[in-house]
């Protein structure tokens, strides 16, 4: 099993705290932690799936070899772009409707080639290993919001 469907089964067995909100820790409520973190791996997903690996070009990139070295992201820092935000009201079923697309997108992305690629607007372009890299370092980030929510309460 790898690191992403590990944490994928985290956030499916936070699902049942979704309404928690602990503002010390977060604005925002675990829901939101959840939804957010599976558009990201959708989005990813559906990028690098698209893209064209005779594209890909490695560049060095200051920021991506400092957080993938750390291997975490500063907390507060950083503001989701809007296409990967949950909407006001997050229900359960689309949780774990979209829950369900992300597994799907794990199985489909194993297969790319390895310059399959996402271009991420801090990191750079980001080759199939390294977007993995991202997923999980994005994912374990909102895992430890959320257990830190659950703590404070």
């Amino acid at each position: 099993m790898s690191i992403l469907q590990i944490e994928l089964s985290e956030l499916e067995k936070a699902i049942i705290h979704s309404d928690k909100l602990a503002s010390n820790v977060s604005s925002s409520n675990i829901a939101w932690h959840i939804d957010h973190s599976l558009k990201v791996i959708h989005n990813v997903s559906m990028v690098i799936i698209a893209s064209d690996p005779s594209k890909y070009k490695w560049r060095f990139n200051k920021w991506r070899f400092i957080i993938f070295l750390k291997g975490s992201f500063p907390r507060g820092k950083v503001k989701a772009p809007k296409h990967v935000r949950p909407p006001e009201i997050i229900k359960l079923e689309d949780l774990k409707s979209q829950l369900k697309e992300v597994h799907k997108n794990l199985t489909d992305i194993e297969k790319l080639s390895s310059k399959s690629h996402f271009e991420h607007p801090i990191f750079g372009q980001l080759h199939l290993k390294k977007t993995i890299r991202f997923l999980e370092l994005h994912t374990t980030h909102h895992i430890k919001i959320i257990n830190d929510i659950l703590k404070a309460l």
